[in-house]
């Protein structure tokens, strides 16, 4: 167990995962512009949906990579695990749509695994993680986001709360 790599990894996942929030909070829609470009899959479905943002993106992998010597790990791991985090947020989101989900709309489990347990891989080599430490960072992302998401949602933060 590697407990000050799994507490880098879930700093690093607050910042990819939160900054996109953020932004849309001080931005409203501003630059916020869809991933997919609004186009529908073969389902008639959105491939992702509008709160999907090249903003959010960008936003979450800026600032993570900028983060990521503040918590003790280079600047290539910030945006690694930014990247895998925003990979899974959109992973998620394809899935939600595909299952008839509207955007923005929570799912236990399938909105936390990919967002943290894609990052914890990408970045296991980095951090020195095996399996135990992916499936705890996993576990403690699964948990605290959900708790977390309330939080923020008491404080007007997040619009709507897990």
């Amino acid at each position: 167990m590697h407990p000050v790599a799994i507490a880098q990894i879930l700093a690093l996942l607050a910042v990819a995962n939160g900054t996109p929030v953020l932004a849309r909070r001080l931005l409203h829609d501003r630059w916020a512009w869809p991933v997919d470009g609004g186009l529908r899959f073969v389902d008639g479905r959105p491939v992702l949906g509008m709160s999907k943002t090249i903003r959010g993106i960008v936003v979450a992998l800026a600032l993570t990579t900028v983060v990521a010597p503040l918590v003790g790990v280079t600047p290539i791991v910030g945006l690694w695990a930014a990247g895998a985090a925003m990979t899974g947020d959109l992973l998620s989101s394809f899935t939600k749509r595909r299952l008839g989900l509207p955007p923005s709309s929570r799912a236990a489990g399938l909105d936390q695994i990919p967002e943290s347990l894609l990052p914890a891989l990408a970045c296991q080599g980095a951090l020195g993680f095996g399996a135990g430490d992916i499936v705890t960072v996993t576990g403690i992302f699964l948990v605290g986001e959900i708790v977390l998401s309330r939080l923020l949602y008491r404080w007007r933060i997040r619009e709507r709360p897990y």
